[in-house]
């Protein structure tokens, strides 16, 4: 299985970017889909989730800014990235095959629970 991550880079607070995951050798969307970032010094956070009936989850800090979607056409998990702000800075991973059901299960699936990783791609949002 490869997952890897696009559209990353440098932008000023503000502004938007939009990440795309792209994979082969899986099911896609059979299970819980997620991204997940980690900023140098701190553990790896949960931003999004989205479940293969289309339920989505944020995390509190991205409510309102980030949405996440699939591309069923390309088989792409994306991230639309809007207002950002300096501490959205961090590596973003994308990550697939959780079990989870969000309609069930209250919270962001834990990182633990998804079985395939991308590399990550960087974020950096300057002020």
């Amino acid at each position: 299985v490869q997952l890897e991550e696009s559209g990353g880079g440098s932008v000023q607070a503000g502004g938007s970017l939009r990440l795309s995951c792209a994979g082969s050798g899986y099911t896609y969307n059979r299970h819980c889909m997620g991204w997940f970032r980690q900023a140098p010094g701190k553990e790896r956070e949960g931003v999004a989730s989205i479940d293969s009936d289309g339920t989505t989850r944020y995390a509190d800090s991205v409510k309102g800014r980030f949405t996440i979607s699939l591309d069923n056409a390309k088989k792409t998990l994306d991230l639309q990235m809007n207002s950002l702000k300096p501490e959205d800075s961090a590596i973003y991973y994308c990550a697939t095959d959780s079990p989870f059901l969000l309609k069930v299960v209250a919270g962001l699936p834990p990182a633990n629970t998804y079985q395939y990783w991308g590399q990550g791609t960087q974020v950096t949002v300057s002020s």
